[in-house]
């Protein structure tokens, strides 16, 4: 056995959990706000042209959620899959496994930017752009489908080396890219004076400098490697990254599809204001559910790897610690969310009108913050053991199962304060059906623990 799968699997499976969770899941957390300050960034500099511009931003959000969700259903799937192969001892498999992922996700950029770019005008009026801002969605449209290809795959290659164990040099590859975006969105947006132009041109560079400096990392600090001769773009293959894959599609997807229903209402009930509005807490809030998705993203490798190895009770051990520290973090988010909203949603527009509906929709959210670590642990934990139909339904929940019912009634029986309470109440009812259903999975392991025991010690 190599020094590298040595230690990689030494770490995995014999670092005692909190320490692992940490070790892992610092790196996760700082790549995820990186993914948030990606968005962010666009919406605060976009924020100081007008409010249709900001507007225009948020409606491409359901873009860029859709390419994500792909890129996430690639190195998700890939990456899970992987994980459980090399916990199992399996490196030629995970090999195989890994560069058909990322084949995959090159292959699914490039049609979505082709056809995007073709079809932009027709999308641009399908997302719910207003005369107003039709001009500057198409405009930050059509760039950001030009880096479609490279935001997919960087997204792969991230999602493999986390599953990998090798989550710092996933940090560093995206931490490269959100200094460029960061850096360059003001130099384009008003040194240049390309207005939205900028903005997504800057956030196109940051994602091709991010997956040249993945790609490289990849080569160099991952335990397996890309060989063109291992590319088997086979139906076992495409079901195996569509298992683990699949409840990610899900929720990425869905949250593209809950992005365009709340743009259409927020529309409907508000006007450009409201959809701006709306737009600055969907990316507020982003960053802060960052910090959770990057604790669960720490803990995902451990929970695929033990898995695979038939480890449980590491599994459940893991969970738990990721639980209460999750929840104790969106309490405080949460918390400082609430009290500090007039101050955080100015900080973005000064448009009365937004900074109105903003304020609202920001506590409405701020206060289920906290049940989010369910429903996000939940998830993560069923699709990183290969549960794939139940993590699809719980990754399905809060945007779709749950949030569309909700969106279609609420705005009609309390107007624009109907659309700002939805998200909300749709967290409250996810988290509803995540605890009998992560208790149950946790009982399943728990009895094939002492099966294991029991059986040991009969022998």
């Amino acid at each position: 056995m190599s020094t590298v799968k040595q230690s990689k699997h030494e770490l995995l499976t014999e670092t005692p959990i909190p320490k692992l969770v940490w070790k892992l899941a610092v790196p996760t957390i700082i790549s995820m706000l990186v993914t948030g300050i990606y968005n962010t960034a666009d919406t605060y500099f976009v924020g100081q042209i007008s409010t249709e511009a900001t507007a225009a931003v948020g409606l491409v959000f359901t873009v860029m959620a859709i390419i994500q969700s792909l890129g996430f259903f690639c190195g998700h799937g890939s990456g899970n899959c992987l994980s459980r192969l090399l916990g199992a001892g399996k490196k030629e498999e995970a090999n195989e496994i890994a560069v058909t992922g990322f084949t995959l996700a090159l292959i699914i950029g490039t049609v979505l930017a082709i056809l995007g770019i073709l079809f932009s005008d027709t999308l641009a009026d399908f997302i719910g752009a207003t005369e107003n801002s039709r001009q500057h969605t198409v405009e930050y449209m059509q760039v950001i489908l030009l880096g479609a290809p490279f935001m997919v795959g960087q997204f792969v290659i991230n999602n493999q080396l986390r599953f990998q164990g090798s989550a710092m040099i996933a940090m560093a590859g995206l931490m490269v890219g959100a200094v460029i975006n960061v850096g360059l969105d003001p130099l384009l947006i008003f040194v240049f004076h390309m207005g939205v132009r900028g903005a997504a041109v800057a956030t196109v560079c940051g994602q091709i400098t991010s997956f040249i400096t993945l790609l490289i990392g990849f080569s160099r600090g991952g335990e397996i490697r890309y060989h063109m001769k291992n590319i088997h773009l086979n139906l076992h293959n495409l079901l195996e990254i569509a298992n683990g894959g699949m409840p990610s599609l899900f929720r990425q997807g869905l949250a593209a599809l809950s992005a365009l229903l709340l743009n259409r209402f927020a529309n409907l009930y508000g006007g450009d204001p409201a959809i701006a509005g709306m737009s600055i807490v969907t990316r507020i809030l982003m960053l802060n559910v960052s910090v959770l998705i990057g604790f669960g993203q720490g803990y995902q490798p451990i929970c695929s790897y033990n898995y695979g190895g038939g480890r449980y009770q590491r599994v459940r051990e893991g969970f738990f610690y990721c639980l209460r520290w999750g929840t104790v973090m969106m309490t405080v988010a949460g918390a400082l969310c609430f009290l500090g909203a007039p101050e955080i949603v100015s900080w973005f527009r000064d448009d009365p009108k937004v900074i109105t509906i903003g304020i609202q929709a920001l506590r409405w959210q701020s206060a289920v913050l906290p049940l989010m670590a369910t429903g996000v642990l939940t998830n993560m934990m069923l699709q990183s053991c290969g549960k794939g139909v139940i993590a699809s339904i719980t990754s399905s929940a809060r945007n779709g199962i749950f949030f569309i019912p909700l969106i279609l009634i609420l705005p009609r029986l309390f107007g624009l304060t109907g659309v700002e309470m939805t998200q909300a109440w749709a967290d409250v009812f996810t988290f509803l059906l995540c605890v009998p259903v992560a208790w149950r999975e946790l009982q399943k392991m728990n009895q094939h623990s002492l099966d294991r025991d029991c059986e040991r010690y009969s022998k």
